[in-house]
Parts: C-alpha cells; sequence; structure tokens
C-alpha cells in the first residue's frame, strides 16, 4: 500500500499530515504556530474558527476543522491548508557550539 504525506513549508515553518492526533495532547490558546523574535511577525491562522492548536510534550499540532484554514505571516505568501490534524516544527540550524532553533 502507498501512503502519500502532505508537506508545507512557511518561511521557517514546516507542517505536516499525521494521522491523528496523539492521545493526550493539550489544548493550547491561540492560533500561533511560531513567533518572529526578531521582527515581531507570526506564522499565524487567520480564521479563529477554523482551526485548533495542541501541545504534546514538546511537540505542537494543529487540527484543522474547516474546509480551510489560511497559514499567514507578513513576509510569505498565504497558503491554505485543507481540514486534517498536521504536525508543526520550527527549523532548527546547525552551529559548532550548538543546534538552535531558527529565528525569525
Amino acid at each position: 500500500m502507498t501512503q502519500t504525506s502532505s508537506l508545507y513549508r512557511h518561511g521557517d515553518v514546516l507542517i505536516g499530515a499525521v494521522a491523528v492526533l496523539p492521545t493526550g495532547a493539550v489544548p493550547r490558546p491561540g492560533l500561533v504556530l511560531a513567533h518572529g523574535e526578531h521582527t515581531g511577525h507570526s506564522h499565524r491562522i487567520r480564521e479563529t474558527n477554523a482551526a485548533s492548536l495542541y501541545a504534546y510534550g514538546h511537540e505542537l499540532y494543529l487540527v484543522v476543522s474547516a474546509p480551510t484554514a489560511t497559514l499567514i505571516h507578513e513576509e510569505h505568501r498565504p497558503i491554505e491548508l485543507p481540514v486534517g490534524v498536521y504536525r508543526v516544527w520550527q527549523q532548527r540550524e546547525y552551529t559548532p557550539s550548538a543546534i538552535r532553533t531558527v529565528v525569525d
């Protein structure tokens, strides 16, 4: 059986479709997937009733419950995400001293 996966990149944020939300995931307030620490901009969902965020340990999940949800950021084109469950990662970079999260 062939399994396909949907991946979306929005600047330093990667969003990948997953089959289900992990059991025990805790609702998180707001719809900001990542904050821009240098610019003050954030990767966020535009429509407040289209999706919800969940934390599972250090992992972040996005559940899109409307037919689509729009991921926006001031420096990137909007991305339409279809209904589904997604895991969200923020890009990391290697330096000789540490592996660190990319700051926007």
